[in-house]
């Protein structure tokens, strides 16, 4: 069946090889990429909807989030150390489970990284806009809020999303630079924010510490406990898969991307961590649930609102940080599946001198854009975890598929105790497929069975393998 046929992964290199992007990036840009694509939305915005989920337990929800994360990265730094090109899970998929899968987690993915994006560019608004009107620059309601809500459009969350497409366009080194930086100043400002916070922590507002237990179904399908927080910060990790996917860009692929990996990933869940914990010390749960801008409002519980602006700044510092990082993603799996003959050719153009692909960079952020400014965050997000997770179980599946069937094939970094390692993600990520909401399944469902009928009906025949 032609569904099932693999690329070798000596054939996705080779392949790669006719039309590479450029290998700019070094360990510490790598690294940094990584951290910027995680500490973003998950702390400066999602950690007061989990902490509704979680209670005082916030932080916890953070760390098993992060050790799922972490499992799927260590097979996934073996598998990129292995085929060092873009495409990241969509590209391992190909290589190890067939075409027809590799096709549903590169749809599915294109799908995740988009609403990600657009989600993300939506909380940039909301903080520019609030930061705007502090300093007397009041933007009309109408300019900036969707239709749906009796405004015109979200003009500011379309502006950043094309204004971070033209930059990604234009190189990734510029990108990187503009990243590095955006990294440092939003680190910078959580340490601000643990120093003038900590102070103010009332060990009385993470009793009971696990106040809504770990996990229960509640009415209207809700769900409440730290596994039902776990499974939406869960959003805070997808950057994972956009730094798995720097590889073909990457100088030195099988050393610098598997210590970016764990060294972006372990520094983040120590970060959310100790942020979660400080948060619920300061202001109890239920209110830091109640606000879109929780850090800053636990600055002035701390009487702290000159730093509170601060923060904001940080926020949007870090909020711009992940929206490059997801728009960079989006576009180099697009341009991946495009190479491979699954999507349109045009999408795999590269420019003549910078060596992007401006094409499909532009293009997807003209639809994020209208996404973003279109459409209300609640709906943008609905689809924003299920994809991943589904994506990261795939590589912890391929990554024991090709141990067995290619044994002989160099693994420049292999993963310790690959069976435990990758066992463990795919009980994590399944787990936590499972614990969210019914009708996330069905959206889930609805897309993949529209990617089922396009793969059918283009991708199948146009394929690079089907000649």
């Amino acid at each position: 069946m032609t569904g099932w046929r693999v690329k070798p992964l000596r054939d996705i290199v080779a392949h790669a090889g006719r039309r590479p992007l450029k290998r700019t990036l070094g360990a510490v840009d790598l690294t940094l990429l990584g951290v910027g694509s995680i500490i973003g939305a998950g702390v400066f915005v999602l950690i007061g909807v989990a902490a509704q989920k979680a209670g005082p337990a916030v932080g916890l929800a953070f760390v098993l989030a992060g050790l799922v994360s972490l499992f799927a990265a260590l097979a996934y730094a073996e598998m990129a150390a292995m085929a060092p090109v873009a495409g990241g899970a969509y590209t391992f998929a190909y290589a190890s489970l067939g075409e027809a899968l590799a096709w549903l987690v590169g749809w599915n993915l294109v799908l995740e990284l988009a609403v990600s994006a657009a989600a993300v560019a939506s909380g940039w608004s909301g903080y520019v806009v609030g930061l705007a009107g502090q300093l007397g620059f009041d933007l009309p309601a109408v300019y900036a809020t969707v239709p749906r809500l009796g405004g015109v459009a979200d003009f500011p969350a379309m502006a950043i999303v094309l204004a971070v497409s033209l930059l990604l366009a234009l190189g990734t080194r510029r990108s990187a630079l503009l990243n590095s930086i955006m990294v440092l100043v939003k680190i910078a400002v959580l340490m601000i924010f643990l120093w003038l916070a900590a102070p103010a922590m009332a060990p009385a507002n993470w009793q009971p510490f696990l106040a809504l237990g770990w996990f229960e179904r509640i009415s209207g399908g809700e769900t409440i406990g730290v596994l039902a927080a776990t499974a939406v910060v869960f959003f805070a990790y997808v950057g994972v898969h956009t730094l798995a996917s720097t590889a073909e860009e990457a100088r030195r692929p099988n050393r610098d991307l598997p210590l970016a990996l764990l060294a972006a990933i372990l520094l983040c869940i120590l970060v959310f961590a100790v942020v979660g914990l400080v948060s619920t010390g300061v202001v109890r749960w239920f209110d830091l649930g109640l606000s879109k801008e929780p850090l800053a409002l636990v600055l002035r519980a701390a009487h702290q609102p000159v730093a509170a602006g601060v923060v904001a700044i940080g926020a949007l510092a870090g909020l711009t940080a992940v929206l490059l990082t997801l728009l960079y993603g989006l576009s180099r799996l697009a341009f991946v599946m495009a190479r491979d003959g699954l999507l349109p050719p045009a999408f795999a153009t590269l420019h003549g001198t910078r060596g992007t692909p401006h094409v499909v960079t532009l293009a997807g952020g003209a639809v994020v854009a209208l996404v973003a400014g279109l459409l209300p965050l609640d709906k943008i997000v609905e689809l924003s975890n299920i994809g991943t997770l589904f994506a990261f179980l795939s590589v912890a599946v391929g990554a024991l598929v090709l141990r067995r069937t290619h044994p002989e094939y160099p693994r420049p970094f292999r993963c310790p105790a690959l069976p435990l390692v990758a066992g463990l993600a795919i009980l994590g990520c399944g787990g936590l497929m499972l614990l969210l909401p019914v009708d996330t399944w069905w959206r889930f469902l609805g897309w993949s069975l529209l990617g089922g009928l396009v793969y059918l009906g283009y991708g199948r025949r146009r394929s690079d393998l089907a000649g």
